[in-house]
Protein backbone atom coordinates (compact mmCIF):
# COMPACT_ATOMS: atom_id res chain seq x y z
CA UNK A 1 0.00 0.00 0.00
CA UNK A 2 1.33 3.54 -0.93
CA UNK A 3 1.81 6.00 1.99
CA UNK A 4 1.52 9.28 -0.58
CA UNK A 5 -2.23 9.77 -0.35
CA UNK A 6 -4.02 11.95 -2.98
CA UNK A 7 -3.76 15.99 -2.05
CA UNK A 8 -7.03 17.65 -1.53
CA UNK A 9 -7.52 19.97 -4.57
CA UNK A 10 -11.38 21.07 -4.15
CA UNK A 11 -11.77 25.05 -2.95
CA UNK A 12 -14.43 25.37 -0.42
CA UNK A 13 -14.61 29.02 -0.12
CA UNK A 14 -17.90 30.87 0.16
CA UNK A 15 -19.34 27.33 -0.82
CA UNK A 16 -23.20 26.42 0.43
CA UNK A 17 -22.78 23.40 2.49
CA UNK A 18 -26.00 21.90 4.78
CA UNK A 19 -24.51 19.34 7.61
CA UNK A 20 -26.80 17.61 7.77
CA UNK A 21 -26.41 15.87 11.89
CA UNK A 22 -29.06 14.19 14.06
CA UNK A 23 -31.64 11.87 12.81
CA UNK A 24 -34.37 10.07 14.52
CA UNK A 25 -32.43 6.68 14.72
CA UNK A 26 -30.36 5.13 17.77
CA UNK A 27 -27.36 6.92 16.33
CA UNK A 28 -28.98 10.37 16.95
CA UNK A 29 -26.50 11.81 19.94
CA UNK A 30 -23.40 10.59 18.00
CA UNK A 31 -24.53 11.90 14.74
CA UNK A 32 -25.27 15.28 16.40
CA UNK A 33 -21.59 15.58 17.63
CA UNK A 34 -20.07 14.08 14.31
CA UNK A 35 -22.35 16.92 12.99
CA UNK A 36 -20.90 19.99 15.10
CA UNK A 37 -17.12 19.03 14.38
CA UNK A 38 -17.61 19.08 10.78
CA UNK A 39 -19.39 21.98 10.87
CA UNK A 40 -16.85 23.61 12.75
CA UNK A 41 -13.80 21.87 10.78
CA UNK A 42 -15.72 23.37 6.90
CA UNK A 43 -15.92 26.72 8.51
CA UNK A 44 -12.29 26.64 9.12
CA UNK A 45 -11.65 26.06 5.14
CA UNK A 46 -14.35 29.30 4.63
CA UNK A 47 -17.16 27.60 3.85
CA UNK A 48 -21.01 28.66 4.00
CA UNK A 49 -22.09 26.25 6.65
CA UNK A 50 -26.11 25.43 7.86
CA UNK A 51 -26.37 23.19 10.61
CA UNK A 52 -29.56 21.16 9.77
CA UNK A 53 -31.12 18.91 12.36
CA UNK A 54 -32.97 16.00 10.75
CA UNK A 55 -35.56 14.54 12.50
CA UNK A 56 -37.69 13.08 9.81
CA UNK A 57 -37.88 13.11 6.07
CA UNK A 58 -39.17 16.94 6.24
CA UNK A 59 -36.00 18.63 7.23
CA UNK A 60 -34.82 22.07 5.20
CA UNK A 61 -32.10 22.77 4.40
CA UNK A 62 -31.24 26.78 2.78
CA UNK A 63 -31.70 27.71 -0.93
CA UNK A 64 -28.87 27.22 -2.78
CA UNK A 65 -27.02 24.51 -0.42
CA UNK A 66 -24.50 23.46 -2.83
CA UNK A 67 -23.90 20.30 -1.09
CA UNK A 68 -25.47 18.40 2.18
CA UNK A 69 -22.81 16.67 4.40
CA UNK A 70 -24.02 13.65 5.43
CA UNK A 71 -23.13 12.47 9.61
CA UNK A 72 -26.56 10.65 10.14
CA UNK A 73 -25.47 7.47 11.86
CA UNK A 74 -27.59 4.24 11.00
CA UNK A 75 -31.21 4.55 10.46
CA UNK A 76 -32.34 7.36 7.83
CA UNK A 77 -29.06 8.79 7.06
CA UNK A 78 -26.73 5.74 6.08
CA UNK A 79 -29.59 3.33 4.78
CA UNK A 80 -30.56 4.89 1.40
CA UNK A 81 -33.94 7.13 3.07
CA UNK A 82 -32.42 10.36 2.97
CA UNK A 83 -30.06 9.95 -0.21
CA UNK A 84 -33.18 9.31 -2.08
CA UNK A 85 -34.60 12.53 -0.57
CA UNK A 86 -31.68 14.15 -1.70
CA UNK A 87 -31.85 12.84 -5.14
CA UNK A 88 -35.85 13.75 -5.67
CA UNK A 89 -34.80 17.25 -4.63
CA UNK A 90 -31.58 17.30 -6.49
CA UNK A 91 -29.33 18.47 -4.17
CA UNK A 92 -25.50 16.74 -4.14
CA UNK A 93 -24.76 15.35 -0.87
CA UNK A 94 -21.70 13.27 0.82
CA UNK A 95 -21.11 9.16 0.54
CA UNK A 96 -22.51 6.94 -1.75
CA UNK A 97 -25.76 6.46 -3.13
CA UNK A 98 -29.07 5.14 -2.64
CA UNK A 99 -27.77 1.79 -3.50
CA UNK A 100 -25.08 1.35 -2.25
CA UNK A 101 -26.09 2.81 1.08
CA UNK A 102 -28.77 0.35 1.44
CA UNK A 103 -26.39 -2.41 0.64
CA UNK A 104 -23.60 -1.87 3.18
CA UNK A 105 -25.70 -0.96 5.75
CA UNK A 106 -27.78 -4.49 5.61
CA UNK A 107 -25.25 -7.06 7.31
CA UNK A 108 -26.93 -10.07 5.76
CA UNK A 109 -26.59 -8.29 2.53
CA UNK A 110 -23.22 -7.36 2.84
CA UNK A 111 -22.02 -10.84 4.17
CA UNK A 112 -23.67 -12.41 0.87
CA UNK A 113 -21.71 -10.37 -1.15
CA UNK A 114 -18.31 -11.11 1.33
CA UNK A 115 -18.80 -14.42 0.22
CA UNK A 116 -19.79 -14.11 -3.73
CA UNK A 117 -16.37 -12.16 -3.89
CA UNK A 118 -14.42 -14.04 -1.58
CA UNK A 119 -13.71 -11.35 0.62
CA UNK A 120 -12.73 -13.84 4.25
CA UNK A 121 -15.60 -13.27 6.49
CA UNK A 122 -16.27 -15.66 9.67
CA UNK A 123 -19.47 -18.38 8.62
CA UNK A 124 -22.59 -17.29 9.34
CA UNK A 125 -26.16 -18.47 9.78
CA UNK A 126 -29.55 -16.03 9.25
CA UNK A 127 -32.70 -16.55 11.19
CA UNK A 128 -36.05 -15.30 11.16
CA UNK A 129 -39.21 -16.68 12.30
CA UNK A 130 -38.12 -17.05 15.46
CA UNK A 131 -35.32 -19.73 15.06
CA UNK A 132 -32.23 -20.13 17.58
CA UNK A 133 -28.77 -20.35 16.36
CA UNK A 134 -27.72 -23.63 14.78
CA UNK A 135 -24.08 -22.62 15.07
CA UNK A 136 -21.92 -23.64 17.70
CA UNK A 137 -21.13 -21.20 20.96
CA UNK A 138 -19.79 -19.03 21.14
CA UNK A 139 -21.40 -17.05 18.70
CA UNK A 140 -22.35 -13.49 17.69
CA UNK A 141 -25.87 -12.09 17.48
CA UNK A 142 -26.61 -8.76 15.17
CA UNK A 143 -29.53 -6.91 14.27
CA UNK A 144 -28.50 -6.75 10.62
CA UNK A 145 -29.07 -2.73 10.11
CA UNK A 146 -28.24 -1.07 13.05
CA UNK A 147 -25.06 0.68 13.65
CA UNK A 148 -22.58 1.67 16.48
CA UNK A 149 -22.35 -1.99 17.49
CA UNK A 150 -26.35 -1.46 18.67
CA UNK A 151 -28.17 -4.97 18.39
CA UNK A 152 -25.04 -6.70 19.14
CA UNK A 153 -24.31 -9.73 21.50
CA UNK A 154 -21.72 -12.27 21.87
CA UNK A 155 -23.28 -15.20 23.39
CA UNK A 156 -20.87 -17.67 25.18
CA UNK A 157 -23.38 -19.82 27.68
CA UNK A 158 -25.66 -21.79 26.52
CA UNK A 159 -28.21 -20.78 29.49
CA UNK A 160 -28.08 -17.20 27.75
CA UNK A 161 -29.39 -18.00 24.44
CA UNK A 162 -33.17 -17.85 25.01
CA UNK A 163 -32.76 -14.28 26.71
CA UNK A 164 -30.04 -13.11 24.01
CA UNK A 165 -32.75 -14.11 21.15
CA UNK A 166 -35.54 -12.39 22.80
CA UNK A 167 -33.38 -8.87 23.16
CA UNK A 168 -32.17 -9.59 19.77
CA UNK A 169 -35.40 -9.78 18.12
CA UNK A 170 -36.57 -6.69 19.61
CA UNK A 171 -34.06 -4.92 17.14
CA UNK A 172 -35.27 -6.72 14.25
CA UNK A 173 -37.23 -10.28 13.39
CA UNK A 174 -34.74 -11.39 11.07
CA UNK A 175 -31.02 -11.81 12.51
CA UNK A 176 -27.32 -12.75 11.34
CA UNK A 177 -25.61 -15.22 13.85
CA UNK A 178 -21.58 -15.22 13.24
CA UNK A 179 -19.20 -17.49 14.00
CA UNK A 180 -16.96 -15.57 17.19
CA UNK A 181 -14.09 -14.92 15.89
CA UNK A 182 -11.04 -14.26 18.47
CA UNK A 183 -8.86 -11.84 17.32
CA UNK A 184 -7.70 -8.49 17.36
CA UNK A 185 -9.87 -5.98 16.50
CA UNK A 186 -9.03 -3.54 13.62
CA UNK A 187 -10.65 -1.28 11.47
CA UNK A 188 -9.25 0.57 8.15
CA UNK A 189 -10.10 3.89 6.63
CA UNK A 190 -10.54 4.16 2.76
CA UNK A 191 -10.48 7.22 1.37
CA UNK A 192 -11.92 6.21 -2.56
CA UNK A 193 -9.07 3.98 -3.75
CA UNK A 194 -6.37 4.28 -0.56
CA UNK A 195 -6.67 2.55 2.61
CA UNK A 196 -5.78 4.41 5.80
CA UNK A 197 -3.02 3.64 8.37
CA UNK A 198 -4.72 0.61 10.80
CA UNK A 199 -5.95 1.23 14.34
CA UNK A 200 -6.32 -1.37 16.41
CA UNK A 201 -8.54 -1.58 19.08
CA UNK A 202 -8.18 -2.45 22.45
CA UNK A 203 -11.94 -2.10 24.77
CA UNK A 204 -11.73 -1.53 28.32
CA UNK A 205 -14.33 -4.14 28.93
CA UNK A 206 -16.54 -6.89 26.83
CA UNK A 207 -15.99 -5.25 23.16
CA UNK A 208 -15.57 -2.57 21.08
CA UNK A 209 -19.47 -1.50 21.99
CA UNK A 210 -21.65 1.54 21.80
CA UNK A 211 -20.48 2.75 25.95
CA UNK A 212 -16.34 1.77 24.68
CA UNK A 213 -17.01 3.94 21.41
CA UNK A 214 -18.47 7.12 22.66
CA UNK A 215 -17.47 7.14 26.34
CA UNK A 216 -18.56 10.84 26.72
CA UNK A 217 -21.97 10.19 25.98
CA UNK A 218 -22.41 8.51 29.27
CA UNK A 219 -19.38 8.81 31.65
CA UNK A 220 -21.21 6.63 34.18
CA UNK A 221 -20.97 3.59 31.54
CA UNK A 222 -17.07 2.85 32.48
CA UNK A 223 -16.70 2.73 28.63
CA UNK A 224 -13.20 3.77 27.01
CA UNK A 225 -10.87 1.78 24.40
CA UNK A 226 -7.33 2.29 23.65
CA UNK A 227 -5.99 2.79 20.17
CA UNK A 228 -2.80 2.30 18.45
CA UNK A 229 -2.46 3.86 15.24
CA UNK A 230 -0.76 2.50 13.29
CA UNK A 231 -1.49 -1.16 14.60
CA UNK A 232 1.42 -2.50 15.92
CA UNK A 233 1.83 -5.48 13.08
CA UNK A 234 4.24 -6.57 10.31
CA UNK A 235 4.13 -4.75 6.85
CA UNK A 236 3.14 -7.46 5.00
CA UNK A 237 0.85 -8.03 6.90
CA UNK A 238 -0.46 -4.78 7.22
CA UNK A 239 -0.62 -4.53 3.66
CA UNK A 240 -2.41 -7.40 3.42
CA UNK A 241 -4.98 -6.22 6.05
CA UNK A 242 -5.39 -3.08 3.47
CA UNK A 243 -5.79 -5.22 0.52
CA UNK A 244 -8.88 -6.96 3.00
CA UNK A 245 -10.34 -3.81 3.67
CA UNK A 246 -10.31 -2.64 -0.23
CA UNK A 247 -11.17 -5.86 -1.56
CA UNK A 248 -14.66 -5.67 1.00
CA UNK A 249 -14.91 -2.34 -0.34
CA UNK A 250 -15.16 -3.31 -3.72
CA UNK A 251 -17.12 -5.44 -3.11
CA UNK A 252 -19.80 -3.91 -2.16
CA UNK A 253 -19.20 -1.33 -4.48
CA UNK A 254 -18.22 1.45 -2.76
CA UNK A 255 -16.78 4.72 -4.47
CA UNK A 256 -16.24 7.72 -1.85
CA UNK A 257 -15.81 7.07 1.76
CA UNK A 258 -15.89 4.60 4.81
CA UNK A 259 -14.30 2.16 7.76
CA UNK A 260 -13.90 -1.72 7.55
CA UNK A 261 -14.17 -3.25 10.66
CA UNK A 262 -11.46 -6.33 10.38
CA UNK A 263 -10.61 -9.11 12.75
CA UNK A 264 -7.17 -10.64 13.17
CA UNK A 265 -6.37 -14.19 14.26
CA UNK A 266 -3.28 -15.59 16.40
CA UNK A 267 -2.47 -17.43 13.00
CA UNK A 268 -2.66 -13.28 10.69
CA UNK A 269 -5.77 -14.33 9.20
CA UNK A 270 -7.84 -11.51 8.68
CA UNK A 271 -11.95 -11.10 9.06
CA UNK A 272 -13.95 -8.48 7.70
CA UNK A 273 -16.83 -7.96 9.89
CA UNK A 274 -18.74 -4.85 8.65
CA UNK A 275 -18.46 -1.66 6.20
CA UNK A 276 -19.95 1.73 7.59
CA UNK A 277 -20.57 3.97 5.26
CA UNK A 278 -21.02 6.87 7.29
CA UNK A 279 -18.22 6.78 9.64
CA UNK A 280 -18.02 8.50 12.86
CA UNK A 281 -16.25 12.17 13.16
CA UNK A 282 -16.81 13.13 16.75
CA UNK A 283 -13.72 13.62 18.89
CA UNK A 284 -13.07 10.29 19.51
CA UNK A 285 -13.74 8.98 16.17
CA UNK A 286 -11.72 6.42 14.35
CA UNK A 287 -11.61 7.74 10.21
CA UNK A 288 -10.04 11.10 11.81
CA UNK A 289 -7.63 9.18 13.96
CA UNK A 290 -7.02 7.11 10.91
CA UNK A 291 -6.67 10.18 8.85
CA UNK A 292 -3.92 12.25 10.87
CA UNK A 293 -1.70 9.10 11.63
CA UNK A 294 -1.65 9.84 7.33
CA UNK A 295 -0.86 13.35 7.38
CA UNK A 296 -4.47 14.69 6.83
CA UNK A 297 -6.02 17.13 8.85
CA UNK A 298 -10.13 16.73 10.04
CA UNK A 299 -10.41 19.92 8.14
CA UNK A 300 -8.98 18.35 5.13
CA UNK A 301 -10.57 14.86 5.56
CA UNK A 302 -13.91 16.57 5.26
CA UNK A 303 -12.54 18.53 2.38
CA UNK A 304 -12.01 14.98 0.76
CA UNK A 305 -15.00 13.46 1.76
CA UNK A 306 -16.73 16.49 -0.15
CA UNK A 307 -14.43 15.53 -3.40
CA UNK A 308 -14.72 12.01 -3.65
CA UNK A 309 -18.40 12.75 -3.42
CA UNK A 310 -19.12 15.30 -5.85
CA UNK A 311 -16.51 13.10 -8.05
CA UNK A 312 -19.14 10.22 -7.85
CA UNK A 313 -21.96 11.88 -9.13
CA UNK A 314 -19.69 13.12 -12.19
CA UNK A 315 -19.30 9.40 -13.44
Amino acid sequence: MTNRFHPVSINLKNKKIAVLMGGPGSERKVSLASGAGVAKALRSLDADVTEVDVTGPDFVVPAGTEVAFNVIHGTFGEDGQIQRILDARGIPYTGEGVANSELAIDKIATKKRFQQHNVPTAAFEILSNGANPTLPLPYVVKAPKEGSSVGVFIVRDAAKVDETMKEARGYASELLVEDFVDGRELTVGVLGDQALPIIEIKPAKDFYNFDNKYPFLNPNAGGAAEHTCPAKISDDLTRRVQEVALAAARAIGLETYCRVDVLLTAAGEPYVLEINTIPGMTQVSLLPEAAAAAGISYADLCARCIELSLARRRT
